[in-house]
């Protein structure tokens, strides 16, 4: 039945395409081919689109907590932890962070709680939090949160491909990256792109060729780390995102005067398996 019902689709499809080349030749008009519809031409207009150059939004942008960053006045350090005991296909997702982030380290959790570890990021001038989840040995799930008053964001990850995974991928250098904040459009997405985009320095380094992609599609954000030569060139790692919770201006307030037992010693090379 399938093969049947593909052979007439082709049938129709070549007899479609003799029908209007004959009008054309006669000088008639053909009709329009249908637009086929997509969750993208289907989706309502949001109302809180954001037009460009808009003079309340650039005032907020200014005063938020992400303009030391995007000024340059105020440098990214990034500390990077999981859950207990991580499975060795995380770890291979750290270390390709910590190549794709100039400055991440990465400490192992131990038996430090959240709130101990941000108050050892603290006192060790940490500017973000980087904590992995994973389930059946994959992260599935990164809380990221900007020290010390945030705010908070919790993403689903799907999709890792690490550098291992991409044949014949480029070589990373310690150049700083071109960003690309794609289609972050609405008031929220705006927030969210600044979100993403304070992890950076915000001074490339254009002789590396290195860039960086958030790009927004249906409520997804897909992340590619390249190095071009105007073929394009893969590096590491691919992964999909979706914000699953954000707090606005959350305040991570540590509890513990003290804390017990120090985070492991940083990794900031490769990370042993």
């Amino acid at each position: 039945v399938y093969h049947r019902r593909k052979d007439e689709k082709k049938k129709e499809k070549r007899e479609r395409r003799k029908r209007n080349a004959e009008a054309i030749a006669l000088g008639e008009m053909i009709p329009e081919k249908k637009i086929q519809r997509t969750l993208e031409n289907t989706r309502e207009k949001e109302e809180t689109t954001v037009v460009p150059n808009d003079a309340e939004i650039e005032a907020d942008q200014i005063e938020d907590e992400f303009s030391k960053f995007f000024s340059n006045e105020k440098q990214p350090k990034i500390m990077i932890t999981t859950s207990p005991k991580p499975s060795k296909s995380v770890k291979r997702f750290i270390a390709d962070l910590m190549l794709t982030f100039t400055k991440a380290f990465y400490y192992e959790r131990q038996d430090t709680t959240v709130k101990e570890l941000c108050q050892w990021a603290l006192e060790e001038k940490f500017t973000h939090l980087f904590v992995l989840s994973e389930r059946n040995d994959k992260c599935n799930g990164m809380l990221i949160s900007v020290l010390p008053n945030g705010p908070t964001a919790l993403f689903k990850v799907s999709s890792i491909k690490n550098c291992s995974d991409i044949p014949e991928s480029g070589g990373i250098t310690s150049h700083q990256p071109e960003i690309i904040l794609n289609n972050f459009t609405t008031r929220l997405g705006l927030r969210v792109g600044r979100f993403l985009g304070g992890m950076f320095p915000h001074k490339p380094q254009f002789v590396g060729r290195r860039v960086v992609t958030f790009h927004n599609q249906r409520d997804f954000i897909f992340v590619r780390h390249h190095r071009y030569a105007f073929e394009g060139e893969g590096i590491e790692p691919k992964l999909t995102t979706k914000a699953s919770s954000k707090g606005k201006r959350k305040r991570v307030v540590p509890v513990a005067p003290t804390i017990k037992g120090k985070p492991g010693a940083p990794v900031c090379t490769r990370v042993k398996e």
